[in-house]
């Protein structure tokens, strides 16, 4: 346990680092803005271009696991729904609440941090855990909003929602390694060391990054973003785990990957989609605030578990 926390401290520390120069002012909001641009459009797609070259797609695809963590998150997703309908906040709230329940930072936080820890392996996995969150719950938290706000849905709103995933540059470098990858090519030498530069810049601009932008984020309604905080570093991987190690028989280092990746703190931009559509705003905020600060101690501990007891 210890071992791996000291693993992850680094990665932890870089958060701390951005946040503090925020918080300053040595770091204001258009630098992190432009530096979230060059991590998000350059770097980590450089780094997922490179790595999905390299594999091949008999490699990435595993059903079993798809099915696990999409199974595991619905569950997690809807338990946030009706808790938030419970207490009367309605279906759009509902569906921001239940989207922080179960979005992980597996862009900037993720993807660095579980190559570097579980190895190059983990590439896979965590490329599946991604597709399912932007395909099908980013799209989800667009119909159930737009849905409930217009009472009904419209070709427009399925065609904006297949543009923003073309648009997306993790989904595009993902595509366009794979397709590379099927030519059975190697990558020239030059490109393949250029990727690897630009790559390597990924790890420490997304997480400066994601610490600068939490600098602006406050922990404000703390017990809704506790609960929401525990739903996600939670009962999130507990539930992925559980059919993904019982249900689905998901290999078992595939299994550990995904588990890790499950128990990431609420991804940023559900913050951004809860601003845009004006809903719960600040509790999007609280609870990537909170969840972050908390996976200190919660993602060391489910990556020194998964360690153990699967790899």
């Amino acid at each position: 346990m210890v071992d791996i926390f000291l693993k992850t401290l680094p990665f932890f520390a870089l958060i701390a680092l951005g946040y503090g120069a925020a918080r300053r002012g040595f770091f204001p909001p258009e630098a992190t803005g432009y530096l979230t641009k060059f991590v998000f459009y350059f770097a980590l797609s450089a780094m997922l271009f490179r790595f999905s070259a390299n594999l091949s797609l008999a490699e990435v695809i595993d059903w079993p696991l798809v099915w696990a963590y999409l199974l595991g998150s619905l569950a997690v997703y809807l338990l946030a729904t009706v808790v938030a309908l419970v207490r009367k906040r309605g279906i759009l709230e509902g569906a921001v609440e239940a989207q922080c329940a179960v979005i992980g930072n597996v862009g900037f936080l993720g993807i660095p941090m579980l190559i570097l820890l579980l190895g190059e392996r983990s590439v896979g996995p965590v490329m599946l855990v991604l597709a399912v969150d932007l395909i099908v719950f980013g799209s989800l938290i667009v119909i159930l909003i737009t849905g409930a706000r217009d009472g009904r849905m419209s070709l427009g709103i399925l065609r904006s929602i297949a543009i923003g995933l073309v648009k997306n540059p993790m989904i595009v470098s993902i595509v366009l390694g794979l397709c590379w990858s099927a030519t059975d090519q190697p990558l020239p030498a030059p490109v393949n060391e250029f990727l690897g530069i630009l790559g390597a810049a990924a790890t420490p601009g997304a997480l400066f990054a994601i610490g600068a932008s939490l600098a602006d984020k406050s922990a404000e309604r703390i017990s809704v973003a506790g609960w929401l905080t525990f739903c996600k570093l939670v009962l999130h991987p507990v539930a992925v785990g559980a059919l993904a190690l019982f249900v689905f028989a998901v290999d078992p280092y595939s299994a550990a990957v995904m588990i890790a990746t499950a128990a990431l703190p609420v991804a940023g931009n559900v913050y951004i989609i809860a601003r845009h559509y004006d809903v719960a705003p600040s509790r999007a905020s609280a609870s990537i605030f909170v969840s972050t600060v908390v996976s200190v101690v919660s993602l060391s501990v489910v990556i020194a578990w998964v360690t153990k007891t699967l790899l």
